[in-house]
């Protein structure tokens, strides 16, 4: 199985409503956010490729006119946008377009990850 990931970076705003009020989730607050987007296939394309790197700018695109300097939670419309979330929001826009994704991680801070990946078929 070949595997590739191209990273993307962004910055936004979420809200986790329903939280206790002194968890500083349950506040207005913000992130730079890195998605990182996996890529597998058995074979390799005529070129050589799982797929071309620049295949997947209109995901940048996306990301930037969609989510880049955005309220998360008014961007998909329900209270509790967490990385989980993200990563799968994410995960079901690229795979719609591009059949080799099998996951999608997300970073809220350099310590933190979140990772949507469907269970294999097997």
């Amino acid at each position: 199985m070949y595997t590739i990931t191209k990273e993307f970076h962004f910055s936004a705003s979420h809200q986790l409503c329903g939280l206790p009020e002194d968890h500083p989730c349950a506040r207005l607050h913000g992130h730079n956010y890195i998605a990182v987007v996996e890529l597998q296939a058995e074979e390799l394309d005529e070129n050589g490729f799982v797929l071309d790197y620049k295949a997947l700018k209109p995901l940048k695109t996306w990301i930037d006119d969609h989510l880049d300097h955005r309220h998360l939670n008014e961007v998909f419309g329900h209270d509790r946008v967490t990385s989980e979330v993200l990563a799968k929001e994410i995960y079901d826009w690229a795979r719609a377009r591009w059949a080799q994704v099998s996951a999608v991680r997300i970073s809220e801070t350099p310590k933190t990850w979140a990772e949507y990946r469907p269970r294999s078929a097997a």
